[in-house]
């Protein structure tokens, strides 16, 4: 029937250290994506931001689940040394910038969620436990990024 959300497509290491992959649109690329999200960080040594990423990455690629039909981007790029504004920032040792892109080109919406909401929380999460987050149109679709501030 298809390719399974487990399949990585592209794994790629470049300058400081960077991991991609493409999911199918389907149920189980959150939990693969949180995985592989969790898994890398542990081999980066970056544990103490590997439940907060993991967690982020499972409501971005939710939301692209929910809004998009075609495959799912995560790129992780740890950028060290304070690279990404946060140079000689007390306590900062870099930045780990975190991205998911769909092909749906509409931005996402942020909305406030009643008490008894089923969803509609995951962008004031991502607002209120992210440095910095934003999007920005892609070639085709868009992406979803954000920026975790890595202790020393």
């Amino acid at each position: 029937m298809g390719s399974s959300a487990g399949e990585v497509i592209g794994v790629s290491d470049g300058e400081g250290d960077c991991a991609e992959w493409v999911f199918p649109a389907a149920p189980d690329a959150v939990r693969t994506a949180r995985s592989l999200v969790r898994r890398t960080l542990g081999e980066w040594r970056l544990d103490s931001v590997g439940d907060i990423a993991a967690l982020l990455v499972s409501e971005l690629v939710t939301n692209a689940l929910r809004h998009a039909a075609g495959p799912i981007g995560v790129r992780l790029v740890r950028s060290p040394n304070g690279a990404a504004g946060v140079a000689g920032a007390a306590g900062v040792d870099g930045v780990l910038l975190v991205e998911v892109s769909d092909p749906l080109p509409d931005p996402p919406r942020e909305r406030v969620a009643r008490p008894d909401d089923e969803d509609g929380r995951g962008l004031q999460l991502v607002a209120s436990a992210a440095r910095r987050w934003g999007t920005r149109p892609g070639e085709a679709g868009k992406t979803v990024w954000f920026e975790l501030a890595l202790p020393r």
